[in-house]
């Protein structure tokens, strides 16, 4: 028998499955799915099996075998397998890579270089000789003093080079005690008088006869240490076994069971039209203007589905609203919920989809990477928030989730949910040409009004002398919410205390010296920081080119709002939620459930408070900037500054309470900003598509990234230029090919970067071409230090 095997080596050569021969032992177990160790050139490596047959075109008596089983069963399934295959095209990437990408981290493999004893260790030199006493290998890591005398060993064949690999998490396994139900072997033990704790012991011992319990439970419960454990188990009160366990992502809050609410008139139609298609491949766009009752639709969708006996996958967009969307589901579902996002640790994501995995449980709640659930009888998948750019994966396989979900949902026969109050462009063209389903929601579930929302023009501030970064009605908004004590979120779409630091006398900005972009300064820890490669440095005292002291901070951050507040409001409670307050394990639900339970005052936050947050005592909203994210040179810029203005208005007034929007913006008129106003989807999404049309971007045309970066600036900028020329020639007229032009940020850690874009209706040789151009590029521009990417429907082209 012979094994289709893709190997864990990203190159284009060996991009393809490989032959290997089964050994007899393995042939009952081997299947396609599962990972294998196999010799490839000098060393061993991961493969996935993706494939069985009788014979090969190769000669038998040359096939290598495979060397070992990593897995005992599969870890993808026939479907996993299919959509590697699919997404390798429809991404432009590797096999093995979109492979890995369907695996938690801890079953992606770790290897280790290593020198492996070939003999008597008498054979070896004597220097050597105490590397090898402990073990017969030796880590190359550890070797390094000793590489010369190793390259003379190795020559001599007396030890030899050798790759371990090995998974990254092991399994949790516990320790339990099973004391014996022999009454009478109990009093057979004999214990010293004065050994006081294996006394005690014994005592909870006999009380607890025939009890299975786990060692550390014991040792709390009867108040002893674990030798007088072990003292025990040799004499024969207990056997001890390793069991295994399941790390607990566990939930900061209790969770109570909780009903199912009744539907308002408008929520059930949705219900009902989504319910009788519940075995069709059909995907719904769910139109509902924020506080509607989406969520509801969502969980009443997955109790129908789960009474059929089928699965459900719900993605979320961001890793703070899964705390809040988890404990609602866990409400409804209990332990049929299992969690994966990027906040668990890689054991507990290993643990969350070997529950999977094993149909213990039957819905999956989490983010992006959730939609590879391998779940064998799916249902119904949801994307909540789904014009969120945060499904869209930022590097190879650059994979959008909801085009996996609509795949799996033609693969199982079931509907996919798309949802949102600011639907995506494309999405929303869709449904209006009845590719997609329609369901509106023009109501809030509870009949509360929108929020009032009022725009601020901060020029006129500036023109009035307020300086500061609130205007006057904001900050006697919060003054008065605070006498209520009601809640405030103020949002912000930044992070650190300021943009930029600046010489006042001779305009010199501080700029990363990797990359062209300016250094933002943290207050906590008085450090200017690159948010692209990571650099740091300490806040100059003087400018390095004038030597001037007019060292001056510019813009404004999370953490200088935070020390306004302070000044404005001395007395309120403020918590801040954003990247640098997040790091910690936990931190978001720590930060949601102190505000739920009403510990603070003022939420204060960046993108991630924007959505998802269901508070009822949320009164009042401020946007400080309005303008950050509109300015952009992007073609989404317009569209992804009215989401955002439309999201972070809906937190206000989602319960009995009115609630009130102040936006603060230096251009009120511009109509993202005016028609957020009063969440007008309708007119917003005529005005932009017109845009859209008159520039010739998405939904009207189908955009390519394609990005070249090298180490020296005309080499990026060579291979661009023969890249554009190469796509000319083989590209159809109609196409379009803008540039080669440097991107938005010319240089990212010391490499410079060129781009050009493909525009295009139809193109049917883009695939071919595509393939050709990495072919191109993997054969003879790698290996002069240049990196290519190319984006299918980037959802940024900055």
């Amino acid at each position: 028998m012979i094994a289709e095997v893709i190997v864990d080596v990203a190159a284009h050569p060996i991009d393809r499955p490989f032959d290997y021969a089964i050994p007899k032992q393995f042939e009952v177990l081997v299947e396609p799915g599962m990972r294998v160790k196999v010799p490839f050139g000098p060393r061993k490596v991961l493969g996935f099996v993706t494939g069985i047959k009788d014979s090969s075109e190769f000669d038998p008596a040359r096939l290598k075998s495979i060397h070992e089983l990593m897995d005992v069963v599969p870890v993808l399934n026939k479907e996993m397998l299919e959509m590697a295959n699919w997404m390798k095209k429809q991404t432009v990437c590797f096999e093995i890579d979109a492979l890995k990408v369907m695996i938690p981290a801890a079953l992606r493999a770790k290897y280790e270089k290593r020198f492996v004893l070939n003999g008597p260790l008498e054979q070896l030199a004597e220097p050597l000789r105490p590397y090898f006493k402990e073990k017969p290998f030796l880590r190359s890591q550890d070797a390094v003093e000793v590489y010369g005398l190793l390259k003379k060993e190795l020559a001599n064949g007396t030890i030899v080079a050798d790759t371990d690999i090995s998974q990254q998490t092991a399994v949790k396994k516990v320790r339990m005690i099973h004391i014996t139900d022999s009454p009478e072997q109990l009093d057979e033990i004999d214990i010293r008088p004065n050994a006081k704790q294996q006394i005690k012991l014994m005592d909870y011992l006999k009380k607890n006869i025939g009890r299975a319990v786990e060692s550390s439970q014991l040792q709390k419960e009867a108040g002893v240490s674990l030798p007088t454990v072990y003292g025990l188990v040799e004499k024969g009160a207990a056997t001890m076994s390793l069991m295994e366990s399941y790390r607990d992502p566990s939930m900061l809050t209790e969770i109570e069971k909780k009903e199912s609410l009744q539907l308002t008139a408008a929520q059930q139609l949705a219900f009902d039209a989504i319910d009788s298609s519940l075995n069709q491949s059909k995907t719904f766009l769910l139109h509902g203007i924020t506080g509607s009752g989406k969520t509801e639709i969502y969980l009443q969708t997955i109790d129908q589905v789960l009474k059929e006996g089928k699965e459900a996958i719900m993605l979320v967009p961001e890793i703070s609203l899964t705390p809040q969307m988890t404990i609602r589901f866990k409400e409804r579902f209990g332990d049929m919920v299992a969690v994966l996002h990027s906040g668990l640790s890689a054991g507990e994501k290993y643990d969350e989809w070997r529950k999977i995995q094993r149909n213990e449980v039957k819905v999956v709640v989490g983010a992006r990477s959730a939609i590879f659930a391998p779940f064998e009888n799916l249902g119904l998948i949801i994307l909540d928030e789904e014009h969120e750019s945060s499904y869209k994966q930022d590097d190879s396989p650059r994979y959008h989730a909801r085009d996996m979900a609509i795949w799996r949902s033609e693969y199982h026969n079931c509907p996919v949910i798309l949802g949102s109050a600011t639907p995506s462009l494309e999405s929303y063209a869709r449904a209006q040409k009845g590719v997609y389903e329609l369901l509106v929601l023009e109501q809030r579930a509870k009949n509360q009004p929108l929020p009032n929302v009022e725009i601020v023009d901060m020029r006129e501030e500036l023109r009035k002398g307020n300086r500061s970064m609130f205007s006057v009605q904001l900050a006697d908004a919060i003054r008065e919410r605070l006498e209520k004590k009601e809640q405030v979120v103020l949002f912000l779409n930044k992070r650190g205390y300021s943009s930029f630091v600046l010489c006042r006398d001779c305009g010199t900005v501080m700029q990363c010296p990797n990359c062209d972009i300016s250094l933002t300064y943290h207050r906590s820890s008085e450090l200017m920081k690159c948010h692209y490669c990571g650099y740091d440095e300490r806040v100059p005292h003087t400018c390095p080119e004038c030597q001037s002291e007019h060292i001056r901070f510019f813009g404004t951050g999370t953490q200088k709002v935070e020390e306004e507040l302070a000044k404005l409001v001395p007395d309120a409670r403020v918590l801040r939620m954003d990247v640098d307050t997040t790091r910690n394990k936990g931190s978001h639900e720590k930060i949601l459930n102190t505000f739920g339970e009403g510990k603070a005052d003022i939420l204060l936050g960046t993108q991630m408070i924007a959505k998802g947050l269901d508070f009822p005592n949320i009164t009042l909203v401020g946007v400080l900037s309005a303008d950050t994210t509109l300015h952009l040179p992007d073609f989404r810029a317009a569209e992804k500054t009215y989401q955002l203005l439309t999201q972070v208005s809906g937190r206000a007034g989602r319960d009995i309470l009115p609630g009130s929007v102040f936006v603060q913006s230096y251009t009120p008129e511009h109509y993202a900003i005016t028609l957020a106003k009063d969440q007008l989807y309708e007119p917003f999404y005529d005005q932009e598509m017109a845009m859209r049309r008159a520039s010739g971007y998405p939904p009207y045309y189908y955009v390519v990234n394609v990005q070249f970066t090298h180490e020296d600036l005309m080499t990026a900028a060579g291979y661009a230029e023969q890249t554009v020329r190469y796509l000319t020639s083989h590209l159809s007229p109609n196409t379009l090919i803008i540039g080669p032009s440097a991107s938005l940020i010319a240089r990212v850690n010391n490499r410079y970067r060129y781009q050009c874009l493909i525009k295009y209706k139809k193109e049917p040789k883009l695939a071919e071409v595509m393939q050709q151009l990495i072919k191109i590029y993997r054969t003879d521009w790698i290996k002069k230090g240049a990196t290519l990417s190319i984006d299918m429907n980037p959802t940024s082209v900055m």
